[in-house]
């Protein structure tokens, strides 16, 4: 007969993916996962897998609880650039969060990992085109809307959107980056004009 689980292994996922998020893979040994997460490691295991699958399905369950709500803000109807502006608003302020780990999960293992591990780099890579992809469909609709100039290369903002946020999100790690953060949000306001 098979022993049920002691735990909830979504609960055990959000959990493991803040303690990676704050320390990252290789810092986080299989001793920290079952110490923070209060689950034995042979269920872990049985459960997630060794570490590097473990990791991998925090960083699904980090972009499957987070990257929803980018979409949802920039598919709303009526003006898009004030939508466009709360996001990049919404990233330099999110260091005002002290309780939340710095940086992004999606930054940090890019940065850690994507150069060596084609799962967290086609990970890292799904999550920046589907941010990119929003965005683009936010600024065709924008342009549409005259909130943009007909010239405008809805695209091509995107992308330089996108290159600004998870550049936010590592500046965002170094001590005393508002002021910093602050004057480049607003040259990227600044760039929807």
């Amino acid at each position: 007969m098979a022993r049920t689980k002691d735990f909830d292994p979504d609960a055990v996922l959000d959990r493991a993916v803040e303690l990676f998020w704050r320390h990252g893979y290789e810092a986080t040994s299989m001793a920290d996962l079952v110490a923070h997460l209060g689950v034995a490691r042979a269920s872990i295991y049985a459960t997630f897998g060794g570490k590097q699958e473990f990791f991998a399905k925090a960083l699904q369950r980090y972009l499957d609880t987070t990257d929803p709500h980018v979409m949802t803000a920039l598919s709303q109807p009526g003006p898009v650039l004030p939508a466009v502006r709360a996001l990049i608003d919404t990233y330099v302020g999110a260091d005002a969060d002290n309780d939340r780990p710095r940086g992004c999960m999606v930054v940090n293992s890019a940065v850690e990992l994507a150069d060596r591990d084609a799962g967290v780099a086609r990970l890292v890579e799904a999550s920046w085109a589907h941010l990119e992809t929003t965005l683009t469909s936010a600024l065709l609709r924008a342009r549409t809307q005259g909130e943009l100039r007909p010239d405008a290369e809805p695209r091509a903002l995107a992308r330089f959107l996108l290159v600004f946020l998870q550049g936010v999100r590592v500046l965002e790690r170094t001590p005393d980056a508002a002021a910093r953060l602050r004057d480049a949000a607003r040259v990227a306001a600044s760039a929807l004009a």
